[in-house]
């Protein structure tokens, strides 16, 4: 049997070595990328997608929430440049994609930048543990 890997925490069911921050980031992430999924598929959408089927109009706005989520990372975890780095050009890939008409929605389906930011900020977390 398969092991299937979460995409959403429940707020109430924290594990002990997570935090709010980290609670709030992965949430807002799974809201934006991963909360729906097309019907008898496998395949999951959310929020950024939707919005992004008005051009420029529904991405321009989402790319500034994704920017504060970069920012309460970096603020609350002290990430290192390199990190910030590529969690700032994952969003300015996204918003930029995604204002593409039709092109930039099915981009914002595959990509899930918010997703791999929030595994960013992971990584970072554990390596700074382990120094």
């Amino acid at each position: 049997m398969a092991t299937v890997k979460p995409t959403r925490v429940q707020p109430e069911r924290l594990a002990p070595e997570q935090d709010r921050v980290d609670a709030v980031l992965e949430q807002l992430a799974w809201l934006l990328d991963a909360k729906f999924r097309l019907p008898g598929t496998s395949i999951r959408f959310g929020v950024d997608a939707i919005a992004g089927i008005l051009p420029v109009i529904g991405d321009v706005p989402l790319g500034l929430v994704q920017a504060g989520l970069i920012g309460l990372a970096m603020h609350h975890y002290k990430l290192p440049k390199g990190v910030i780095g590529r969690m700032v050009f994952n969003v300015l890939l996204d918003t930029t994609v995604g204002s593409i008409p039709v092109l930039g929605t099915i981009f914002d389906v595959g990509y899930k930048a918010n997703l791999k930011n929030v595994n960013l900020v992971r990584e970072a977390i554990k390596a700074k543990r382990a120094r």
